[in-house]
């Protein structure tokens, strides 16, 4: 499968919603992927606490890279 999104972050959903408010800053709006939180809003209980996966358009990668060094 060929992707125009780069997986940038994996980690807690706090990490991930920090990242992705410096992202947003700058412009960039990035993809969040979280498996607990879908299947928590899809009705379905879940007691897992999954990791939380940002993603950005390939095109944005390199600005993005700049925000997790800072």
């Amino acid at each position: 499968m060929n992707s125009n999104y780069t997986r940038i972050f994996v980690g807690n959903r706090t990490a991930a919603q920090s990242i992705v408010s410096r992202l947003k800053e700058i412009d960039i709006i990035a993809v969040v992927k979280d498996e607990a939180e879908s299947a928590r809003l899809a009705g379905f209980a879940s007691s897992m606490l999954g990791e939380t996966e940002v993603f950005v358009h390939n095109d944005e990668l390199e600005k993005a890279e700049k925000v997790l060094d800072a």
